[in-house]
Order: structure tokens, then C-alpha cells, then sequence
């Protein structure tokens, strides 16, 4: 059971730092060229860059996921942390992720450079922390 638990000690760092490079690349394009990267449509969200608000949702999970790895596997409050901002992430992506839908479906897969827009990778890399986030619970729980 516990080497479960040091499992997903490790996969939280990694997705949610992947989840830091990924946003955090597309907001640096945004940030110094005022352009969206990968030539994709640029959301806003209260008049800032969804991309910026994806960096700092994936910040907050890589932080308190390092948090996680360091200190006792009891501490409920970093994995429920976890998994509401993951949901939180999952909600937000899924909305620009919805909008996104009609280019994808008129344009296809090869409009993309990645083969799908950047709010739908970032919504499935928040799913995967999100799951993740629901195991660990559960494993936790068991102890």
C-alpha cells in the first residue's frame, strides 16, 4: 500500500510540472510577443490571458503537490486541495475547450499543431491530476 502511495508522490510533481512547462510556455509566447502560441485562438478570461490562468492553476498544483511528496501521506488538506483545484482547472479548461470544438470539428485534427487545441490538452492534463487526486484519496483513506 504505501508503495502506491509514494507512486503517486511522484506522478503528482510530474504531471503538474508538466502541466508549469506547457502553460508556462504559452504564456511567455503571450506575454513577450502578444501573440498566441502555436498560432491558436487566445481566450480571455476577465480580461487576462486563459493561459495565464492556466499557469498559475498548474503552479498551485505543482506547489502543493511538492508539499505532498515531502510531508506526511496523511495531510488531508494537500490532497483536497489538490482535487478541487484540479476540478477547478477541469471546469475552466472544459469551457474554453467547448468553444473550441466547432474549428476542430470544421478544420480537423491537422488545423492543430499538436492535433488539438491547447485548452483541451491543458483540460486532459487537469483530468489526469484530477483522477489521480480521486486515488490518491482513496488510498489515503484506506490507511
Amino acid at each position: 500500500m504505501r508503495k502506491k502511495i509514494i507512486i503517486y508522490k511522484i506522478l503528482f510533481p510530474l504531471f503538474t510540472f508538466a502541466g508549469v512547462l506547457f502553460s508556462g510556455y504559452m504564456s511567455a509566447v503571450k506575454l513577450f510577443s502578444k501573440t498566441c502560441a502555436f498560432g491558436e485562438i487566445c481566450p480571455m478570461f476577465m480580461g487576462i490571458s486563459a493561459c495565464y490562468v492556466g499557469f498559475i492553476l498548474f503552479l498551485v498544483l505543482f506547489v502543493l503537490s511538492l508539499f505532498l511528496a515531502t510531508k506526511k501521506h496523511k495531510d488531508k488538506i494537500l490532497t483536497n486541495s489538490i482535487f478541487f483545484v484540479s476540478l477547478f482547472g477541469i471546469l475552466f479548461a472544459f469551457y474554453y475547450s467547448a468553444r473550441e470544438v466547432p474549428l476542430l470539428v470544421q478544420n480537423g485534427f491537422g488545423f492543430y499543431k499538436f492535433g488539438l487545441p491547447t485548452c483541451m490538452m491543458g483540460f486532459i492534463l487537469f483530468l489526469i491530476i484530477f483522477i489521480f487526486s480521486i486515488c490518491f484519496k482513496k488510498k489515503v483513506k484506506h490507511l
